[in-house]
């Protein structure tokens, strides 16, 4: 299996940042557009726990607007030539408490979605 093939690690990166400008714009469309559209994908976040795209959906439209926040450092790796992982630390804008990020990706005919999501704080209980 190859593993960080340039142009697919250029292409999840893509995907990852268009990703972070839509959920710093609250641009909903667009965020569901990088998720998979089906009841096995799931987002834990750091109060919320999500299983399907309807309850992420519901949850986004009932959010107001996501918390500002900077990316830290951010490790993307791609496995063969349909999966990768995206992990990242970020802070929230007034909060120096670190946050962390994980997604799954897959490559569907239709391009790279995120499968599976986490969000934590440090020293979060949630």
């Amino acid at each position: 299996m190859r593993i960080n093939d340039p142009v697919l690690v250029a292409q999840v990166t893509h995907a990852f940042h268009a990703y972070e400008l839509a959920l710093m714009a609250d641009d909903i469309p667009a965020m569901d557009a990088l998720f998979h559209d089906a009841p096995t994908t799931n987002r834990y976040g750091v109060g919320e726990v999500l299983y399907g795209i309807k309850e992420i959906r519901a949850f986004r439209k009932g959010r107001g607007g996501s918390p500002q926040r900077r990316l830290g450092r951010v490790a993307i790796t791609v496995y063969g030539d349909a999966f990768a992982t995206a992990d990242a630390e970020f802070h929230r804008e007034g909060n120096e408490r670190r946050g962390r990020q994980t997604q799954s990706w897959v490559r569907f005919e239709d391009g790279w979605k995120v499968v599976s999501a986490h969000v934590s704080l440090e020293g979060s209980t949630s």
